[in-house]
């Protein structure tokens, strides 16, 4: 073995401890305290391994938890920005293209070029896996904020429509997940914790 590949894996496994410093707007479940990057990615990893089977189409639940394990790792350089940013796009940014280079450049070169490819994946969002994985990114945190009575929908004044918007990515990878979330997100209107327009 080559003590440099070692070397830069473990570079790449240091580096990559800073998404625990990494808060997002959501809060946890039932609670006041807001989730960082590292907590997400590892609930999304473990809801795509138990609900796969309401995926639209047959998925490699490997790969769909390889994305959700690195897809918010780029935000050590580029930050986190809120799904609900009137100001900022929740798109992808040269500032995250720069991050996935830079970071996943830290590992030997095959390594980095999957990873790479694996993130450039779940961005763009066509292949089955990576829809699967976009709705989970896209359901946790609605599970989020009905748990927290309306959580940063209340805080920032988000409105059902937007919701309904930014959520109804979650249908590409899972119309049965999307019909639950659609009716969690009319039922939230119901109970008074988002508003309609």
């Amino acid at each position: 073995m080559n003590p440099e590949h070692l070397f830069k894996q473990i570079a790449f496994i240091h580096e990559i401890d800073k998404v625990k410093y990494i808060l997002r707007k959501t809060r946890l479940f039932n609670s006041d305290r807001n989730e960082n990057d590292a907590e997400h990615s590892w609930h999304l990893a473990i809801m795509a391994i138990i609900l796969a089977e309401h995926a639209n189409e047959p998925v490699d639940v490997l790969k769909v938890v390889k994305m959700l394990l690195i897809h918010d790792v780029v935000e050590i350089d580029a930050g986190d920005i809120f799904l609900y940013d009137t100001v900022n796009s929740h798109s992808n940014t040269d500032a995250e293209r720069k991050a996935a280079e830079r970071i996943f450049g830290l590992l030997p070169v095959a390594q980095a070029e999957e990873l790479i490819e694996i993130w450039e994946e779940f961005e763009t969002g066509k292949t089955p896996e990576a829809k699967f994985a976009r709705a989970m990114d896209r359901l946790e945190p609605l599970l989020q904020n009905v748990s927290n009575n309306g959580g940063t929908w209340a805080e920032f004044g988000v409105k059902f429509e937007q919701v309904l918007e930014k959520k109804s990515i979650i249908q590409q990878g899972s119309e049965t997940l999307w019909a639950f979330a659609k009716k969690l997100i009319e039922e939230s209107v119901e109970k008074g914790i988002l508003k309609a327009e």
